[in-house]
């Protein structure tokens, strides 16, 4: 097993009318990436669609993927492209549950957003997730 310092949360940036099949294509075919962009992708009826095993790195942020887990919700933007935390009630259960089994994995694993990461220039998850965590009982980071 790697050793696992961050789990990163991430939003898609795309209508969360977006199909899980669509973002593969994607990355594959317009990024030419050889390997996913998040180990969970979380729909808006909160389905957690495994991608990659955590033992294997993803495309999730330049320079820390060998050591961080990825959870990207499909969304994360408004009809104008605006970011927008509009997450369901579903993908913010999946997301605590994911959390939560990590945390108990990775009890040291700090929680951060994409944005949260030095360089990075997007909004990304689309919230504030040093702010949810104390809402959430998980600022233990």
């Amino acid at each position: 097993m790697r050793e696992i310092k961050y789990i990163v949360l991430h939003c898609t940036a795309s209508p969360q009318t977006q199909t899980v099949q669509a973002i593969l294509s994607y990355w594959k075919n317009n990024l030419k990436w050889k390997t996913v962009g998040y180990h969970h992708l979380l729909d808006s009826k909160g389905v957690v669609n495994n991608l990659q095993p955590i033992e294997l790195p993803t495309n999730g942020v330049k320079g820390y993927n060998s050591n961080s887990i990825h959870i990207s919700y499909i969304g994360g933007v408004d009809n104008q492209g605006k970011a927008v935390d509009n997450r369901t009630p579903e993908q913010i259960a999946s997301q605590i549950k994911l959390l939560k089994h990590y945390k108990d994995m990775f009890p040291n694993a700090k929680v951060l957003g994409h944005r949260d990461f030095p360089k990075v220039a997007k909004a990304c998850p689309s919230f504030d997730v040093s702010e949810w965590l104390k809402t959430i009982n998980l600022n233990k980071d």
